[in-house]
């Protein structure tokens, strides 16, 4: 049968990367993925640097799915740097369901939200909408427009720009470290550490080590969720 204009153009997912520090959460979702999906090859990373180690290697995947919560990234900055790893479709699952959260992920660059503890056919449908090349929100929740959306996106495509070795370097400047410190928990040379510090802050557009925090957190979390509306 021809195809018409009428025909969706459903991509469909073979391979999933998991993303997500529960082993056994991770087995149940897999099990989900595989009986409501064509997904038959599952790769899971228990942290955000062995995920995109994963795909730097060569992974091949049609679909990520995120945790926020993960032990060595926060907020919205995995979800960037995994953006810029890979265009694979991104959902991110997670037991932080509610507007602004969803809002902001969805603004950062996911294709979707899934409530962590969603019965199976919310993933059936999520992964519908996702194939489709469509965007998932689930019933009951609504995009809400981004506050301060032109500033916000700047410093998403800033962040973007990094390297996967830089951005490991501003997530530990946020963390307060200093050069010395950041070489040695990186098993670098200090004047290394200070040649990606020099980069990081031209690629930001900042002059200051302060500045680049300030950049960094405008993709957090830590707004939203001190400022917190019930779901729709």
């Amino acid at each position: 049968m021809p195809l018409t204009s009428e025909t969706p153009d459903i991509r469909q997912f073979h391979a999933a990367l998991i993303v997500d520090d529960h082993p056994l959460f991770c087995d149940a979702l897999s099990m989900t993925l595989q009986a409501v999906s064509s997904i038959n090859s599952m790769h899971t990373s228990p942290t955000l640097q062995s995920a995109l180690d994963l795909l730097n290697q060569g992974a091949q995947v049609d679909l990520v799915v995120l945790d926020l919560n993960l032990p060595d990234v926060k907020g919205l900055d995995g979800l960037v740097r995994l953006r810029n790893a890979t265009t694979a479709p991104i959902v991110v699952v997670s037991s932080m369901a509610e507007n602004r959260i969803i809002s902001s992920v969805i603004h950062a660059g996911a294709a979707g939200f899934i409530p962590k503890h969603s019965q199976r056919d919310v993933f059936h449908k999520a992964i519908d909408k996702l194939q489709a090349g469509e965007t998932f929100i689930p019933d009951g929740y609504q995009l809400l427009e981004e506050v301060d959306t032109a500033e916000k996106d700047d410093a998403v495509k800033r962040l973007a720009s990094l390297t996967n070795q830089q951005a490991r370097i501003l997530q530990l400047i946020c963390e307060g470290k200093l050069n010395k410190q950041i070489a040695f928990d990186l098993s670098i040379a200090e004047t290394t550490v200070k040649a990606h510090v020099t980069a990081i802050m031209r690629k930001l557009g900042v002059q200051s080590r302060t500045q680049a925090v300030l950049i960094a957190k405008l993709t957090s979390f830590a707004n939203v969720l001190h400022d917190t509306t019930p779901p729709v």
